[in-house]
């Protein structure tokens, strides 16, 4: 068996724990879920292109990626995105469109029960 590394980043730390929180108030498995693919090694965590969230989103939906979102592809309609984080280009597209870029941390705030949203790798 591989050998347990630790999070060193204390707000990935705060975070996954706030996630597993959570899921134990709430008993949404889409915290534990998601708490679960932030655990992973950094090589291993999501990073989503725009082109991925355009093709398997809808319009006005939330989408949740535990990672990074890339700029590369566009987007032709609005959707919320919560993820880990956003490159800079890919924040101005998603706004530009009239998007909504926010954090995981923010998300869980909004939406407790961690309903209707769809999970992207």
């Amino acid at each position: 068996m591989g050998k347990r590394i630790n999070k060193t980043n204390p707000n990935l730390v705060e975070l996954i724990r706030t996630l597993k929180d959570k899921y134990a108030v709430e008993g949404s498995a889409i915290w534990k879920d998601v708490a679960k693919r932030l655990e992973r090694a950094t090589r291993r965590r999501a990073e989503v292109n725009l082109s991925a969230i355009n093709r398997f989103s809808t319009d006005d939906e939330t989408v949740l990626i535990p990672g990074k979102v890339l700029a590369a592809g566009s987007l032709d309609h609005k959707v919320k995105v919560a993820a880990l984080n956003f490159s800079e280009s890919a924040k101005e597209k998603i706004e530009n469109i009239g998007g909504e870029c926010i954090s995981i941390k923010d998300i869980i705030e909004i939406n407790p029960k961690g309903s209707n949203i769809r999970i992207l790798e």
